[in-house]
């Protein structure tokens, strides 16, 4: 709840306005002039005037955590709310979380609430559970092939192996750290030749 000038509570005094989101029901801020009195649960949530949604839709895309399947998330928390923010995939995440551990929701039941698929609720789980809140923030994506592993490296690479077959992973990583001044496990050597040799398969009748 938001406090408000409206609430108006049995012992007759009444709330003052906050800028804070109290997070869980029963919590309200009274005064009476120079007191201020906090009954309830103290967590608030510091909302700031006058936010920007489409800034913070923005926000959440660079980041990575927009929610593209918010229109499907149809849990109580996230309808018409100032705090519960169903585009926040951050957010949705835990609070789906949340739910099946302290509500005891079922897979199906909060796929169906929250709106995120199944395999993304194990994969928050399986997060969540190795790496805490920061195993639920996107994970950064980089480059596929090793950038060590350049157009050149990998000719040259492929022209020792078809001149000198009979050289193994470490002979072929001592020789490209010998030529290009490059360090490169020989694991990844071995893929890249793999990688090319299945390429060059030709394709079954």
């Amino acid at each position: 709840m938001k406090l408000n000038r409206d609430y108006k509570p049995a012992h007759g005094r009444t709330s003052i306005i906050c800028p804070y989101y109290c997070d869980y029901g029963g919590v309200f801020a009274l005064t009476d002039g120079a007191s201020v009195a906090v009954c309830g649960i103290n967590t608030f949530t510091f909302m700031p005037p006058n936010s920007d949604p489409e800034a913070k839709r923005r926000a959440l895309q660079a980041s990575g955590t927009f929610n593209p399947r918010h229109a499907q998330v149809r849990h109580a928390l996230f309808q018409k709310s100032d705090f519960f923010d169903p585009q926040d995939l951050l957010q949705l995440k835990y609070e789906t979380l949340r739910a099946l551990k302290a509500a005891d929701y079922s897979i199906a039941q909060a796929a169906g609430e929250f709106g995120l698929s199944r395999p993304t609720i194990y994969q928050a789980q399986s997060q969540f559970q190795a790496r805490g809140l920061e195993g639920l923030l996107p994970h950064k994506r980089g480059p596929k092939n090793p950038h060590k592993l350049t157009a050149e490296v990998r000719q040259h690479l492929q022209e020792l192996a078809v001149a000198e077959p009979e050289l193994g992973a470490h002979e072929l990583t001592r020789r490209l750290r010998q030529r290009f001044k490059v360090k490169l496990h020989p694991r990844t050597v071995e893929k890249a030749l793999n990688s090319k040799a299945k390429r060059g398969r030709p394709t079954p009748p």
